[in-house]
């Protein structure tokens, strides 16, 4: 027997849960022991699948993970050098997500929970985000603030335990990832935007293209980057209208000082400043919420916080306001089935690892919706 590290009671040695992610366009298994040890993490990306589309194409998608899912499950088996038969418990993504790419997850994971007679723990999605922090750092006390920045999501949440999530904030209507998805296709940068926009704004100027940093009347907490993506929207047509229909990618190219045509637009120039007022409204959001609520300790996941500009802010932000931030490395920022079986561990200790609570799964529907509170 064994002290969690961010709790008092003992906790078996060698609990083994098998994690499953099939949310959006990655599929993806692991195996995780004690809720801090990854044994294994597999994924299978559908990135070049999607790319020709300029974004996720939710039929395609469904596919793709049914073709694969029996495979990452092997492989994170085989990787862990573990069986089904010493699995524990299996936390599964009920939601939120693609409707579609959610069942084929959910099905297999009913499947093995079904033949093996282990528990099957339903996950939310972001829930799973909040725990990639605590799977890499998990000593983080509580209560906490977490901001998740995740594909369609922008969420700030008061962490109080384990199960227990508040909402501060959320985006009102684009979010953060979706806006560098947005941009990039208009700079003709290609899917997805938010690694093309990082390192095209790498050589750019932030101070040479300044653009607004919205924030929402009345909402502090909340987000908003529609009108960001307007304004640069707005921007090109003004000083670049023939770059609004480019079909190039220009990250490998040398900088032009003459950007498209006539124009003396910089791409550079562009990405750095919109990256800027990105990350500027996230940084003030989630860091003006941790101390409105006399937390220091603020935890950044999801995709976008694997953003190189993003976790250099937050740090030296945090390091002035006294907050102590916690960024899982970019391998679990991304969507990834371990931090799904941190929370499904996390669920079952709390329910003193009596697998009873967890057994009534047949009739479990995905939620693509599915809210965390």
């Amino acid at each position: 027997m064994v002290r969690s590290a961010i709790g008092k009671d003992p906790i078996p040695k060698g609990t083994l849960v098998l994690g499953l992610d099939t949310s959006c366009d990655d599929t993806a298994a692991a195996v995780v022991r004690d809720g801090r040890e990854v044994l294994s993490s597999v994924v299978s990306s559908q990135v070049s699948l999607h790319a020709e589309y300029g974004g996720v194409v939710p039929e395609l998608a469904c596919r793709a993970h049914a073709e694969v899912v029996d495979e990452m499950v092997e492989a994170s088996l085989e990787q862990a050098r573990v069986t089904l038969g010493e699995i524990a418990a299996i936390g599964v993504t009920r939601g939120p997500g693609l409707v579609g790419a959610l069942v084929v997850g959910l099905s297999v994971a009913k499947a093995i929970a079904f033949a093996t007679g282990a528990p099957l723990i339903g996950v939310n999605h972001l829930e799973g985000h909040i725990y990639s922090a605590l799977l890499s750092e998990p000593e983080i006390p509580f209560p906490f603030v977490a901001l998740v920045v995740s594909g369609g999501h922008t969420h700030l949440y008061s962490v109080n335990d384990h199960g227990s999530f508040r909402l501060l904030g959320r985006t009102r209507d684009d979010a953060a990832g979706e806006a560098f998805d947005k941009v990039a296709k208009m700079l003709g940068l290609g899917y997805p935007g938010g690694p093309v926009i990082e390192s095209l704004a790498r050589r750019g100027d932030a101070c040479a293209v300044t653009f607004p940093r919205p924030a929402v009347a009345e909402r502090p907490w909340d987000f908003s980057f529609s009108g960001l993506k307007t304004a640069v929207l707005y921007y090109l047509h003004t000083h670049a209208p023939g770059l609004l229909d480019a079909a190039v990618s220009q990250v490998a190219l040398p900088s032009r000082g003459g950007g498209v045509g006539t124009s003396p637009v910089r791409l550079e120039d562009v990405a750095a400043g919109f990256q800027s007022a990105v990350v500027d409204v996230l940084v003030t959001r989630a860091l003006g919420a941790a101390l409105a609520q006399g937390v220091r300790d603020l935890a950044v996941v999801g995709g976008v916080a694997a953003n190189s500009a993003l976790r250099e802010t937050f740090h030296r932000a945090a390091s002035e306001a006294g907050v102590r931030v916690h960024i899982p490395p970019p391998a679990l920022c991304t969507d990834n089935a371990a931090m799904i079986a941190c929370a499904a561990y996390h669920r079952f200790r709390q329910a003193g690892f009596n697998p009873a609570p967890f057994c009534d799964f047949l009739d479990w529907d995905a939620a693509a919706n599915l809210a965390l509170a």
